[in-house]
């Protein structure tokens, strides 16, 4: 679904592009396009914005300053190895965006998961994805950074709102305690400023989206972008402005849908007590 935004006269570009008297190749300008690969000469990223035709100076500072962002980003690179290459760009991305909206129907979305929570899914997928104690170890880590980095980052930590299924809550992970202590990070994740949680009922008779989707609102001048999981683990992402609408119809309308933000404190604690 990933389109570049690096667009001529709405054409897309040839797919080698020289500069600095080279050239880049296909698989060199598609590690670039995922996130997988940044300039490390912010002048070679000039250059080939011309050759797209991006001409707006803010884009322009926008994007320059993103791969400042992405050559630092140091952390992505420790867990590289163990990410699908899909997952590579879009972790970059979550960490700088200003605001996240997600509905996760099947199980705790990630970002507010417990480290244990996390370390029990990935041991309840083991067998059957065949993955091994490092891929576990690795993965969690991953999980507990990206959270960290989204909801604590200074000055201005990424605003949050996230719409849960009842079923996500109610499937059992791990022992009852790995629970209890997910729905105590739940209601206090729910009470900070910058972050929204609501649940979608079982009994809800409105619309509900049939797959988990993300939608993230960049830096003023890019454009906002979704991300989905599809069937072979790997993560899809969008700035089709046609595909950005048509999934934000889907979260806003589940706004609606879902019970309102307050009560997803009594919530929790009413599941905790069935514990």
């Amino acid at each position: 679904m990933r389109e570049s935004i690096f667009m001529d006269n709405g054409k897309p570009m040839p797919r080698k592009v020289a500069v600095q008297g080279t050239k880049l190749s296909e698989a060199a300008l598609q590690r670039i396009e995922t996130g997988s690969l940044s300039f490390r000469n912010t002048g070679d990223l000039r250059k080939l914005l011309d050759k797209y035709g991006v001409d707006d100076p803010d884009v322009i500072d926008q994007l320059v300053e993103l791969n400042r962002d992405a050559t630092s980003q140091d952390w992505v690179t420790r867990y590289r190895s163990h990410m699908q290459p899909a997952m590579q760009g879009f972790v970059g991305i979550e960490a700088e965006a200003q605001e996240i909206r997600i509905y996760h129907p099947a199980v705790v979305h990630g970002l507010l998961q417990t480290e244990d929570y996390a370390k029990a899914i990935f041991e309840i997928e083991k067998p059957v994805e065949e993955t091994t104690s490092e891929f576990v170890r690795h993965n969690v880590a991953l999980r507990m950074e990206r959270k960290k980095r989204v909801l604590d980052r200074e000055p201005h930590p990424v605003k949050l709102w996230v719409i849960l299924g009842e079923a996500a809550l109610r499937y059992a992970i791990g022992s009852p305690q790995v629970m209890l202590d997910q729905y105590e990070e739940i209601t206090r994740l729910s009470q900070l400023d910058h972050v929204k949680i609501q649940v979608l009922p079982f009994n809800s008779r409105g619309y509900r989206a049939r797959s988990d989707l993300a939608i993230l609102d960049l830096v003023d001048g890019l454009p906002p972008m979704v991300q989905v999981d599809n069937a072979w683990g790997a993560v899809s992402t969008s700035d089709k402005p046609k595909e950005v609408a048509r999934f934000t119809r889907r979260f806003n309308t589940m706004i609606a849908s879902a019970l309102p933000l307050e009560d997803t404190p009594e919530f929790m604690h009413r599941l905790a007590r069935e514990l």
